[in-house]
């Protein structure tokens, strides 16, 4: 499963996530998958973990993220990383996009419209 060589952010469905969060798949396939994430101001990447790793982009915005059992502020062109399963999660301060690389692919985030 992947998707084409070529993608259109305007043509990308959104997935709305939480209140103030929407999604765009950008592209992947079994092994790495890149999603653009949008966020309002005050809205969160609630703290969870998963089995993959993980690196995110801050593409604009202001965000205090926590991974493990530090928080930092990141503004647009800072980055973190998660190793699989620590925790892990991020409430924007000023609206922002944060670019999500996952390996592998996160399955769980196909849904009907997708791939």
């Amino acid at each position: 499963m992947q998707t084409d060589a070529f993608l259109s952010g305007k043509d990308l469905p959104f997935e709305y996530v939480a209140e103030g969060v929407k999604r765009q798949l950008m592209g992947y396939n079994n092994q790495i998958m890149m999603v653009k994430v949008y966020f309002e101001e005050g809205s969160e990447g609630y703290v969870h973990s998963h089995f993959h790793s993980q690196v995110a982009y801050v593409e604009s915005g202001e965000f205090d993220v926590t991974v493990g059992d530090e928080t930092r502020t990141l503004v647009a062109g800072d980055c973190f990383f998660m190793e699989p399963n620590i925790s892990h999660g991020a409430i924007c301060k000023k609206a922002g996009v944060l670019i999500d690389v996952f390996s592998p692919m996160r399955e769980d985030f196909l849904g009907e419209n997708q791939g």
